[in-house]
Parts: C-alpha cells; sequence; structure tokens
C-alpha cells in the first residue's frame, strides 16, 4: 500500500490503485522512450530541419494532449472509462508497433508515412490516459455523493484520500518518464533506433495484459450511454455560449464556484457557478417538465468547461515551455561538450530530460513533510496553500527556467562551439522539474475536483488539453518567430531559429516565452482574485 503524509494524518490507496499507478508508469516510459528524443530521429535520421523538427514534434504532442479531451466526453457521456481503456490500448500497442516498423524498414517507406504510426500512437493516448487517471480515481474509498457509503467520514478525509493519490500518481508516471528519457535515448543514439522503438512497444503490450488480467479487482462503474441532459453535446456547446454570453452582456457573469456559506445562504453562489451538479447522464423522469427542470438547473458539460475556461487559457503558456525540453533544450544540448567526469561518461542531449523527473522524484515526498509544515509557520495557517497558490507557484518557477536559459544560451553564442560544457543546461531542467511539482499536480486536482463526479474523465481530459494546445500555441509560435525574424541576404537565410547554431538567436527566443509567461502569471493571480 501507498501513504502520504498530509499534516498529521496518513492517506492510504488499494491495491487496484497501486497497480493502476504502476500501469501508468510504464506507459509513461513508452511514450517518452519514444518522444523524448523525436527531434533528433527526425532531423539526424529523416533529415528534417530543426524548426520543422520542432514543429513537428510540438504539433504531435499538442494533437495527443487534445485528444483527451473529446475522448472524455464520449466515455463520460456514451461509454465507460473501462471499455475505453481497453479499446485505446490496444490502438496505443498497434501505433508503437508500426512506429518500431517504419523505423526498422525505414528505406522502404515513404517519410510522410512516419506520421501514420505517430498519430495512431496519439489517438490510443488520447482514450488511455484520461479515462486510466479517472478510473484509478475510482478505486478510492470515497464516494462524494454519499458520505454514508464512504470510507472517509469527513471532507478533510476525502481530500487527504485525494491529493495522495495525485501525488502518488505524479510520481509514478515520473519514474516511468525518468526511465524512458534516461535509457532509450542512450539506446536510440548508441545501438539503434528500430530496438530503440522496440523495447517501449513491448513494455507497454505487457503493461496491458497486466492490467486485463487484474480485472476482477477493480470497482467499476458502467455508464448507460444517453444524452446529456436530454440534448445532444453539440446543443448543449450552443445553449451554454449564448447563456454565456447573455451573461456577460448583462454584466452578471463572476468566476467562483459554489461554496458553503458560513450563514447556509449559498442562493448566489449557485447562480454563479455550480459545479457539484448530478450525475453527467440523468435518471429517468417521470413526465416532460420534470425533464425540463432537470435540464435548466443542472450544468451541461459545456457549461462547466466555458466556466473554468479562463483559468484553462492562462495556463496555456506553461504549456508552451513545459515543450522546451523536447524541442530545443535539446537541440542546444547539442551544441556543447557531452563529456562530463573527465570523458568517462557522454550524455546523450535528450538524456538531460530524466533530470526533470529526477527532481520531481526528489522533490516529491518532501511536499507534504516539509514544504507544507513550513508554509504552515509562515502563515500560522494549517491548511498550507490552496490549490490555485500551488499552480501559481509553478509558474514564478518555470519564468525563471526559462530565464536562466536564455542566460546560458547567451554564453554559449559567445564561446566556440563544443566548449560550454552541457551540464550548464541542468539549473533549466533541475527547476522545470520543481515548477512541474507545484503547477502540474496542482492542475490535476483543480480540474478533477472541479467538476461533478459523473464527469471526472472530462476534468483529467481539460488537465490534458491544457498542454496539447499548448503545444499548438508553441507550434504557432515558432512559425510566427520564423516569419518576423528571419534575414534573408547574401544567397544566406538568418532568423531566431536558424539551423546555424553562430547566427540563431535561441535566447532572445526564451526571453520572448518568459515575457508572455509573465504575462500569464499576472492574469492568473487576477483571475484568482475572483475565485473563492
Amino acid at each position: 500500500m501507498m501513504t502520504a503524509e498530509k499534516g498529521s494524518s496518513t492517506a492510504t490507496l488499494s491495491r487496484p490503485c497501486v497497480l493502476i499507478i504502476v500501469v501508468a508508469g510504464v506507459e509513461r516510459f513508452a511514450f517518452k522512450g519514444v518522444a523524448s528524443n523525436m527531434v533528433t530521429y527526425l532531423t539526424d535520421v529523416v533529415k528534417m530541419s530543426t524548426s520543422a523538427a520542432a514543429m513537428s514534434v510540438s504539433t504531435w504532442a499538442g494533437i495527443t494532449s487534445m485528444l483527451p479531451l473529446v475522448s472524455a466526453i464520449l466515455a463520460d457521456s456514451y461509454w465507460d472509462r473501462y471499455s475505453t481503456i481497453i479499446i485505446s490500448s490496444l490502438l496505443y500497442v498497434t501505433g508503437l508497433i508500426g512506429l518500431t516498423s517504419w523505423a526498422l524498414f525505414r528505406k522502404w517507406m515513404p517519410c510522410s508515412s512516419l506520421f501514420l504510426p505517430l498519430y495512431l500512437i496519439s489517438i490510443g493516448q488520447g482514450g488511455y490516459n484520461p479515462s486510466l487517471q479517472a478510473f484509478g480515481a475510482d478505486q478510492l474509498d470515497i464516494d462524494d455523493e454519499d458520505d454514508d457509503q464512504s470510507g472517509c467520514s469527513t471532507p478533510e478525509e476525502k481530500g487527504r484520500v485525494k491529493s495522495a493519490f495525485f501525488q502518488w500518481w505524479y510520481f509514478g508516471i515520473c519514474c516511468g518518464s525518468l526511465l524512458g528519457n534516461s535509457t532509450m535515448s542512450y539506446v536510440q543514439d548508441t545501438v539503434g533506433w528500430g530496438i530503440g522503438f522496440a523495447i517501449p512497444s513491448g513494455a507497454m503490450a505487457i503493461s496491458v495484459v497486466a492490467f486485463f488480467c487484474c480485472t476482477p479487482l477493480y470497482k467499476q462503474k458502467i455508464n448507460q450511454p444517453r444524452s446529456v441532459h436530454g440534448t445532444s453535446f453539440p446543443d448543449s456547446i450552443l445553449r451554454a455560449i449564448k447563456s454565456l454570453l447573455a451573461s456577460v452582456s448583462a454584466g452578471k457573469i463572476r468566476l467562483s464556484r459554489r461554496h458553503d456559506d458560513e450563514d447556509g445562504d449559498n442562493e448566489n453562489n449557485f447562480s454563479e457557478l455550480e459545479l457539484q451538479g448530478k450525475a453527467l447522464k440523468v435518471a429517468e423522469v417521470t413526465s416532460p417538465k420534470d425533464s425540463l427542470n432537470e435540464a435548466t438547473t443542472k450544468p451541461s458539460v459545456a457549461k462547466i468547461i466555458l466556466r473554468l475556461l479562463p483559468i484553462w487559457t492562462v495556463l496555456l503558456m506553461f504549456a508552451v515551455i513545459f515543450q522546451q525540453p523536447m524541442t530545443f533544450f535539446t537541440k542546444q544540448g547539442a551544441l556543447m561538450d557531452h563529456e562530463v567526469g573527465g570523458g568517462v561518461f557522454v550524455i546523450p542531449p535528450a538524456m538531460l530530460q530524466s533530470t526533470i523527473t529526477v527532481s520531481i522524484i526528489l522533490l516529491m515526498p518532501l511536499y507534504d513533510r516539509m514544504i507544507i509544515p513550513l508554509i504552515n509557520v509562515i502563515t500560522g495557517s494549517s491548511k498550507g496553500i490552496t490549490v490555485l497558490q500551488r499552480i501559481g507557484v509553478g509558474m514564478v518557477f518555470s519564468v525563471v527556467a526559462m530565464a536562466i536559459a536564455a542566460l546560458v544560451e547567451s554564453r554559449r553564442r559567445h564561446l566556440v562551439a563544443g566548449q560550454m560544457n552541457i551540464a550548464w543546461l541542468l539549473p533549466q531542467y533541475v527547476l522545470l522539474g520543481v515548477s512541474d511539482v507545484f503547477t502540474v499536480v496542482g492542475m490535476q486536482e483543480f480540474f478533477y475536483t472541479e467538476v461533478p463526479s459523473a464527469m471526472r474523465t472530462i476534468g483529467i481530459g481539460l488537465y490534458l488539453s491544457v498542454f496539447g494546445v499548448g503545444s499548438l500555441v508553441g507550434a504557432v509560435l515558432i512559425s510566427a518567430i520564423e516569419l518576423a525574424t528571419t534575414v534573408r541576404g547574401a544567397g544566406e537565410t538568418h532568423g531566431w531559429l536558424s539551423d546555424d547554431p553562430q547566427v540563431a538567436r535561441l535566447d532572445n527566443y526564451y526571453w520572448f516565452l518568459a515575457l508572455l509567461s509573465s504575462i500569464s502569471f499576472v492574469i492568473f493571480t487576477q483571475l484568482c482574485r475572483c475565485y473563492n
């Protein structure tokens, strides 16, 4: 059993929860084993330019992270989480096997066909990840809508169990990411790409089989496929948008959530934002009038998504920074001296991504044992920091990481190629790891808890879609910067993101991201003032 302390209490996770966390860790090993070094594969093997490879990886990662929202809506509205895991895992494994086959038979394959298995992986992961995490949370011995049947008697105990699950979940996937980043990039660079893709494929297939074999242990919630409050999701979207626009024009919209007033007056809060509605699939009603009241008083999927949209939007720049280690950080490291320890060890640039996960693994157990008690001493409160405050702290660390990356790159440009050691990149990687402990875990808990229990998969999909849209925003930024900074002359092309390391200005690009992230943080703090 896994335990996580929070204050003086200990939250224990059930055996199915632990098993699902292990399965999720193996999935991260498989995906990171493929994705972490994909830029190098596209530039060195497929012979794409640096900017084209970075845009391709950012677009692929973006779509991969956006698809969970679509599949989550389908899973919560029409399917069930277990069936979604079954179908999507088969697509996932098929995509990994296809990628391995492409690497082995590359000489006989057109380059454009490479993206077929990559996007098949995206489709499989889109259904697999949110459903698996929500399914894992379903195994917790808590019931949000029936305290009498819950294994936890108080909301505080439920909160500790949820917090423990998300902390250990992120710990598990970080362990898998660490193995994928550190071992697979080395195998791919030194042994070969075929075996480097085959190992993640085999590991993922084994984890899927293990998950299926343990089916009798799981607590399953089978959803009956019905429409959302009697209407289709597109109709719900249009109706919610019209309602939102009408509220904005009347000056009645406020960013807040339902909470119990000390005086017992909850009427105003309910009208502002109701997030604790009942099941997504409504129960049978006795009359059309009851059905109409059900549809008009309960929040729809679209309405809840739209009301979480402001917080979701300002987190996009954090997601853009989140993608840098897989793209420009890796190419930045390729221009440095890879030897450490007097030439005893040679570090592939992609392997440095593992320092992010090492930072997370080391800091995560200390969060409840050292950081929260220290905050309690400083604030004089026993509640630590709120979820939104946790997210904001991580955003600050990400801005600092980009500033340090800019300073290191500026220094590298004034030295001879290969003269600066790759160890100089460690601070920016470590700071991004620290920011993940705060922001990513906070985002998971925020989007999971701010939706009704029947929409938990959608909540996880919203969290994952931040990184999806953020990756696409990153790709758009790359295109815009190339267009704005490219200067042609004497038969050569120069710009911030040039393939020539002597004329490229990655430092300016990093400063630009730091500026945009700072603006996002300021907006985020203003939104938090309105969010109770």
